[in-house]
């Protein structure tokens, strides 16, 4: 009965999983006030996430660069290897960028109703704001991310600074 509460989850096994499948996203459990997901690094990553609660990340195998947005408007990289764990307070903007064959476990809060994850870009030619995409996750599994590059990558205007006019190529090619 224990077990069936308290899940056990091998993490090796679950990126395995990941490799062979292709998929970006191995949800564990999305239970009580608790999710909990192994992810799989992208080739591509430009977007700055904005959760509605803290996140803990743990990387399974490789290393991560997590791009961060300071308060000043700077941004920061944090490089987490192999075995380490990063805690990301709520309303931290952050880009986690790694490879393809490398893998991380992230936990953190259910969301409830009304809250929203949102997704910012940034002009590669002057930094200025580009675009955000906001959404209500009810589902991890259903990749956000994904979603989320999806209708930004597909829109020119939302990809086109206002600013210097560079546009932000699109990372899905």
């Amino acid at each position: 009965m224990i077990a069936s509460q308290m899940p056990i989850v091998g993490l090796a096994a679950a990126a395995a999983e990941l490799e062979a499948s292709g998929k970006r996203v191995k949800v564990l459990w999305q239970e009580s006030e608790s999710l909990a997901f192994v992810a799989r690094g992208r080739e591509y990553r430009s977007e700055f996430h904005i959760n509605p609660s803290d996140e803990v990340m743990f990387m399974i195998r490789g290393s991560m660069n997590l791009h961060y947005r300071n308060a000043d408007h700077t941004e920061g990289v944090a490089v987490i290897p192999e075995g380490s764990s990063i805690f990301t307070p709520t309303g931290i903007p952050h880009s986690p960028r790694f490879a393809p064959d490398a893998f991380v476990l992230v936990v953190e809060r259910l969301r409830r109703p009304g809250e929203l994850d949102r997704f910012r870009w940034y002009c590669p030619g002057c930094d200025t704001f580009l675009h955000e995409e906001s959404v209500h996750i009810s589902d991890y599994r259903l990749d956000p991310v994904a979603g989320a590059y999806q209708r930004f990558f597909g829109n020119l205007e939302a990809r086109t600074c206002a600013s210097c006019g560079t546009v932000m190529p699109d990372e899905r090619l």
